[in-house]
């Protein structure tokens, strides 16, 4: 049985009614801000080894580049509201591509201008993910909403693949070694420089596209069919919003926590001793894994309920995680790697069923969400901690117990749209 178009608090008006083009148009910006995003896995162990930091000094990156998300994402919601989806990516695009070109001063300055540039850029992200991920679910039914949300992500997940190699090759692959450390500290900030100039170059390029590019508008509304469930005076009445957050914030620290740690585990030793070159290729795996499995649970969650998938991704999760800080070599290098397949589906599947039957306060509950991403500042810095006290392959039990908490998200709204989509 179909899905009605009663729960769609959101609509897309355009001349043809084709939303193709948009969708096209729209999986442009999650293709670069998961490349930028994935970029920070090369540059958080570049610049913890040229500035000789902690792990939790290094995870500062992280801290303030998904603090942005806390910060910025309910301004960002009025924003757009203010000036519409379209003119707020582009202020996303153009803000993003100054962030880049900071990071150029920030090679001949210290690290404290790096942290700022991280920033900046993640705020320029921050209003592009309040503009594009209500805009997916409302393109298409109400029913797939979560598959729709998933296939624009695989392209996300193409960008977190290509970024890691992209950085590795153009940041890492000239770092230096033993006497030459100290004299090439210099040299090896400003490998940052050419890699983001034209990152920054590319987004301003991008920004002006979009702007003339012709989208349809997106138009708020109510629907009466769900008049009843989004009467409430708050989103965070719903108490599935409240726990979608929750599951928001642990599944980006999760994710990013791992992924910013790859390249000092896969140095490990015990583990595969690789250069962080090397290292930085094997990054691109983990993220590459949740390309694919976005592209699977695309097609899968047209069939099966979210809740379901979710739960089943989130308990390989944990097994995984748990196999990777109990075993050495290439166990716990494949089984940590492997990780990423199973990462896939969790975002835009918890994203959609977070924001299910919210009507007038979808608007507000996807500020919530965004806001919650600041987990990916909070969880690496929590692992970091621990990566400093008890070490680095224990420490991973950090992102072990956010999975924990997803299973139960998806287990307890296993059935969300069950009534009204038929799923399994």
């Amino acid at each position: 049985m179909e899905h009605t178009a009663s729960n769609r608090p959101l609509a897309a008006t355009s001349s043809t009614g084709s939303t193709t083009a948009p969708l096209v148009i729209v999986t442009i910006l999650f293709f670069m801000w998961g490349l930028l995003t994935s970029l920070n896995d090369v540059l958080i162990p570049h610049l913890k080894a040229i500035y000789t930091l902690s792990y939790v000094q290094a995870m500062l990156v992280q801290f303030c580049f998904f603090g942005a998300y806390f910060i910025v994402s309910l301004p960002a919601g009025a924003l757009i509201r203010r000036v519409g989806y379209q003119a707020g990516a582009v202020i996303g695009l153009a803000i993003a591509a100054c962030g880049c070109a900071l990071f150029s001063p920030a090679a001949t300055s210290g690290y404290g201008l790096f942290l700022f540039a991280f920033f900046v850029l993640a705020s320029g992200i921050t209003i592009l993910q309040v503009a594009a991920n209500p805009y997916v679910t409302v393109l298409g039914p109400a029913a797939t909403a979560s598959s729709r949300l998933t296939l624009t992500q695989a392209f996300n997940s193409l960008g977190t693949t290509v970024g890691p190699a992209l950085g590795g090759m153009l940041i890492l692959s000239g770092a230096a070694v033993g006497a030459d450390r100290i004299a090439s500290r210099a040299q090896e900030a400003a490998a940052v420089q050419g890699p983001y100039l034209a990152l920054a170059a590319a987004l301003a390029i991008l920004a002006v596209l979009f702007a003339l590019a012709r989208l349809p508008k997106i138009v708020h509304g109510d629907d009466p069919a769900v008049a009843a469930a989004g009467a409430k005076g708050s989103a965070l009445e719903h108490r599935h919003l409240v726990l979608g957050a929750v599951a928001i914030f642990l599944y980006v620290g999760g994710e990013v926590s791992i992924g910013s740690f790859l390249v000092n585990f896969l140095g490990e030793p015990g583990i595969a001793g690789l250069a962080p070159a090397t290292a930085a290729h094997y990054v691109s795996l983990y993220w590459g894994g949740a390309l694919v499995g976005r592209f699977i649970g695309f097609a899968v969650m047209r069939t099966v309920s979210p809740g379901k998938a979710l739960a089943f991704n989130a308990v390989l999760a944990i097994a995984l995680v748990l196999c990777a800080m109990l075993a050495s070599g290439g166990v716990a290098m494949w089984a940590i790697l492997v990780v990423g397949l199973f990462n896939s589906i969790m975002f835009p599947t918890i994203f959609s069923m977070a924001l299910h039957g919210l009507g007038r306060h979808t608007g507000q509950g996807s500020g919530i969400l965004c806001m919650a991403i600041v987990g990916g500042a909070v969880v690496p810095f929590a692992q970091g901690y621990l990566a400093d006290t008890v070490g680095l392959q224990a420490s991973f039990l950090v992102p072990a117990l956010c999975y924990g908490f997803i299973l139960y998200f998806g287990l307890k709204y296993a059935n969300l749209y069950r009534l009204e989509t038929g799923a399994a």
